[in-house]
């Protein structure tokens, strides 16, 4: 074998990191989580829309060629509350979540980081650590979750990334397993060089790891196939990451409870567009996805599911000369699922302030009123009844935030 094709082979080879098993049994409680991660940092603003009073005046002033249109109007925002509107994108989407109160927003949502680098607070983000200690890129917040989890009197989770490379979330001493979905019907590997490869890490540490790397990609493949042959009669016509996320329902609702995906395409500093237009398109195509995705898990398991939608941080308020905006600070968070609380699903939710020029932070962004550590130790306060200790694992040293959710 040449050295050049070997190198290749192992590039190629899954791997399964941490402690414990793969492809267990869902948790007891059934509960599932994924996590989806907006990266560059896509415009909060023409998605949940202020629709009302001065706050609605101040952002179309703020925005002459990229706001969103006032609902009733062509291509306008669609109206959740008095205050608040929807991009038109997500009508046939996310809109009805809403309507049926199984999706609900955080605006002012984010890291108090303010490096304002894509990559620097992403990190921040996954880490979920206090920003005045010495970052450990060996712990990752949903790595450090399914270690608790499986600790305790929960049965051990099964924890996933829909990714080409394990991100940093999931990273730490908990098992965690990574696969890309969307070209994962093209085997890199096949069995001979599978053989091949599994030979090579014989009776060493890795042995283990691989072998079970090479289990996961099994049987994602065996998943995507029975998808495939039955498509043949019932192709699905909708692409990019609606079939992305009817894979990763089909694997969560049988293997996973913890997932963690990742989209790109957000960093709109030019033409970003309005009611219509680049951004629209993504906002079209993510909704698509999450719908999908709701679907897919079937009305039992999505009862006991939450998605909840992030991004690194938001974008300026006002538009900048290349009819787009730059980086921000605060953003939205959507939280999605069917079994959201009464009070919550179907609301805007969080501490909240009128959009004006005094209101923005350092005179640009929006502001972070709802932490992102605090309002996720919340979620999983209620989710999994952690105590405060174990919340203190997750997130060392923050008090959570209680919005409901569930």
């Amino acid at each position: 074998m040449q050295r050049r094709n070997l190198l290749k082979m192992l590039a190629a080879v899954p791997l399964a990191g941490g402690a414990g098993r793969l492809l267990a049994a869902p948790s007891a409680g059934g509960a599932k989580l994924l996590v989806v991660f907006l990266r560059g940092a896509y415009d909060c603003a023409n998605l949940l829309v202020p629709i009302s009073g001065s706050a609605a005046e101040f952002y179309a002033a703020s925005r002459p060629t990229i706001a969103v249109p006032r609902p009733g109007q062509p291509n306008g925002a669609l109206a959740l509350d008095a205050d608040w509107g929807l991009h038109p994108a997500l009508a046939s989407s996310v809109m009805p979540l809403f309507q049926k109160q199984q999706a609900a927003f955080i605006p002012f949502a984010g890291t108090d980081d303010l490096s304002r680098s894509h990559f620097e607070t992403q990190d921040s983000i996954e880490l979920g650590q206090a920003l005045d200690r010495t970052r450990d890129y060996r712990s990752g917040f949903l790595n450090r979750l399914a270690g608790v989890l499986g600790g305790g009197s929960l049965a051990a989770v099964s924890p996933i990334a829909f990714t080409d490379q394990l991100p940093i979330a999931l990273r730490g001493d908990a098992k965690a397993s990574n696969m890309a979905l969307g070209a994962v019907a093209r085997n890199g590997i096949d069995a001979r060089q599978s053989s091949v490869i599994e030979a090579m890490y014989r009776n060493t540490a890795l042995a283990q790891p691989v072998a079970e790397g090479f289990s996961v990609r099994d049987e994602v493949q065996r998943a995507v196939k029975a998808e495939m042959d039955a498509a043949g009669r019932n192709a699905m016509t909708a692409k990019g990451f609606e079939l992305v996320a009817r894979r990763m329902a089909r694997l969560m609702k049988e293997h996973f409870d913890l997932g963690f995906v990742d989209v790109g395409g957000w960093d709109t500093h030019v033409g970003q567009g309005a009611g219509t237009g680049y951004l629209a398109n993504r906002f079209e195509e993510l909704g698509r996805g999450v719908a999908a995705f709701a679907q897919e898990m079937g009305d039992e398991a999505w009862r006991d599911t939450v998605v909840v939608v992030i991004s690194e941080f938001g974008r300026t308020f006002r538009e900048n000369g290349n009819k787009g905006t730059d980086h921000g600070h605060g953003t939205v968070y959507w939280v999605l699922g069917g079994g959201l609380a009464a009070q919550a699903g179907g609301r805007v939710l969080g501490e909240q302030v009128v959009l004006s020029q005094p209101a923005l932070f350092q005179n640009r962004d929006y502001p972070v009123l709802n932490e992102y550590r605090a309002v996720f130790g919340g979620l999983f306060e209620r989710m999994y009844g952690l105590s405060p200790a174990q919340l203190n694992t997750v997130f060392g040293g923050v008090a959570p935030r209680d919005l409901g959710l569930v």
